[in-house]
């Protein structure tokens, strides 16, 4: 998700700045801001005072209102200024991967090898269909599939990521974002995490075979393994190669077997082969125990403790069952990830709620939950119960925020205040998330939420200090403008400003400044702690409350000295 970085103050983009700045100065331009078309539209007034006061066809000090109306202009100049600086940092980002994409070259292969006599062509000759040679470091020069190996690339032609990166076959990663939603995850209060690839490291490993009584471990394996053969998840790898490990079961070619595979589904949570007459099925225990009973056979009690042990210990527990017979049990055991728990941490001081959202009964479920940190926890979810959790969240005010991969899960992606599809997912998923991640990183929905609250502090303390400093400043000049007028307000003139006439252009020339200073606040962003709201608002009430109250006394004060010295007020 991240974009290769540009300096905050680009020369070329200052100069560009600079001159749409100028250009936002038309009536148009401004009409689209109410609050500087205001401060426009004084600007021009205060110029035509000035011109009739050099011509002599009213009365009053030219010199003032000119000097007034050179620093109102300079005010709207320098909000312009602000505004195109932005515009053309986010132009730059476009502009700098439209430029790789034409100046890079690619390797066309003249035939479907590595070895393959190449031609250096255009990226933009590219058409669909050619193979493309990229070798360690080069730029990836067009959108495409890894179908060989793997290296090291440097794929900013595609994704502006400028660092390089390891892809392999089998990937996928373009990457679209939604800014309104990255912005909307700052208020987020409860994140809807899968369990497996976010909390824990997501590679679960066929670690035991635990034959039922009476079945021998080896007849367990061979089962396990034979339901495994068509099963390409890391974890149906692990079974087929623990089985070969334990008991030298070699694995075996599954065409020359006439087997009929039954892939895994969210409904039947099951999986298995139908081979000479044998039906062998390996699933979640509450999908395994209705495919049992529903077959007229009975659940083994010492099965089920065996289940209830190696959920107990964070393993997750598969059953085989060959007809209406249990086998016995295969633990598959994952690892939490190191540093998770002060992330969950970090989120709960913010009033974040973390949910882990996970297929594994209610045993292995708390086990991981309780090693993790998670605030709640999900066991044996099915599409509809992930559904039904979200709405019931946000029948109770609470915004929410997920991640997901697979059709099963774009009903509830759909419905998230806050969806993020991993890339490497279902169309489906994609189409109904209003993000999708560029790395296929469950992950990265933390980092979506630590993203969004730092703007909406950076956009919260920019006002807070904007309110202040028209407090502030309208306090010190009021009393010194009209001190002449009524004579009490003599009282408030705490800060001894020179004139009425002093203080009014202190106060303009204090404005415009304050703009550009703001700038680099504006464009960098508050620094993010993870606080609560609360302990938020007392540090943005402090910083730039206070700040806000305390910069407009001591600036306007400065330039009313210096005005007061140079004899111009």
């Amino acid at each position: 998700m991240s974009r290769k970085q540009l300096a905050l103050f680009e020369p070329v983009l200052l100069v560009q700045a600079l001159t749409d700045a100028v250009k936002k100065l038309s009536p148009r331009a401004q009409w689209r801001n109410p609050v500087m078309f205001v401060v426009w539209a004084g600007s021009v007034l205060a110029t035509l005072l000035t011109l009739a006061m050099v011509t002599g066809q009213i009365a009053g000090s030219a010199l003032f209102t000119g000097v007034i109306s050179l620093w109102l202009w300079f005010t709207v100049l320098f909000a312009n200024f602000a505004e195109a600086l932005a515009e053309g940092r986010s132009k730059a980002q476009a502009n700098s991967l439209k430029g790789v994409k034409k100046t890079a070259f690619a390797r066309r292969l003249r035939a479907p090898r590595h070895d393959a006599q190449a031609d250096n062509v255009p990226a933009a000759e590219l058409r669909k269909g050619d193979i493309v040679l990229v070798k360690a470091g080069d730029i990836i020069p067009c959108d495409g599939e890894v179908i060989e190996s793997g290296a090291s690339v440097d794929e900013s032609a595609i994704t502006g990521e400028s660092a390089p990166v390891i892809r392999e076959s089998g990937g996928d990663f373009a990457s679209v974002t939604g800014g309104r939603a990255v912005e909307a995850a700052g208020d987020v209060d409860v994140l809807l995490l899968d369990k497996t690839g976010t909390i824990t490291l997501g590679n679960r490993q066929a670690s035991d075979f635990i034959p039922a009584r009476g079945v021998d471990e080896r007849t367990l394996a061979d089962a396990a393994q034979l339901a495994s053969l068509a099963d390409e998840t890391p974890e149906g790898r692990s079974i087929v190669i623990l089985a070969k490990q334990r008991f030298n079961l070699r694995e075996r070619d599954v065409q020359s077997l006439h087997a009929t595979f039954v892939p895994f589904t969210a409904q039947s949570r099951m999986s298995g082969i139908n081979i000479d007459n044998r039906m062998i099925r390996k699933g979640s225990v509450d999908a395994i125990r209705r495919h049992v009973e529903s077959n007229g056979g009975h659940f083994p009690a010492d099965v089920e403790q065996n289940v209830e042990n190696v959920a107990r210990l964070g393993a997750t527990p598969l059953v085989v069952v060959e007809g209406a017979r249990v086998l016995g049990v295969i633990a598959l055991k994952d690892i939490v990830k190191g540093g998770i728990k002060e992330r969950f941490a970090q989120l709960r001081k913010m009033g974040i709620k973390t949910v882990m959202i996970t297929g594994d009964n209610r045993l292995t479920a708390a086990a991981i939950a309780a090693e993790a940190g998670v605030d709640d926890f999900l066991a044996e979810a099915t599409p509809e119960a992930k559904l039904a959790l979200i709405r019931q969240y946000q029948a109770e005010g609470r915004l929410v925020a997920m991640t997901g991969d697979g059709t099963n899960d774009a009903p509830a992606l759909a419905q998230a205040d806050v969806a993020v599809a991993m890339n490497s997912g279902t169309q489906a998923a994609k189409e109904a998330g209003n993000m999708v991640d560029l790395d296929s990183n469950p992950t990265k929905l933390i980092e979506v939420v630590h993203i969004g609250k730092q703007m909406l502090m950076t956009r919260g303390s920019l006002t807070t200090f904007s309110i202040a400093n028209d407090v502030a400043k309208y306090f010190a000049i009021i009393p010194a403008a009209f001190a002449a007028t009524y004579p009490q307000l003599n009282a408030l003139n705490v800060m001894g400003l020179h004139s009425p006439n002093s203080a009014i252009l202190s106060a303009v020339i204090f404005n415009a400044l304050i703009i550009i200073f703001l700038i680099p606040l504006a464009l960098k962003g508050v620094s993010y702690k993870p606080l609560s709201a609360s302990a938020m608002l007392r540090r943005n009430l402090w910083i730039y409350g206070l700040g806000g109250l305390v910069v407009p006394f001591i600036g306007i004060k400065v330039i009313d000295v210096l005005l007061t010295l140079l004899d111009l007020a």
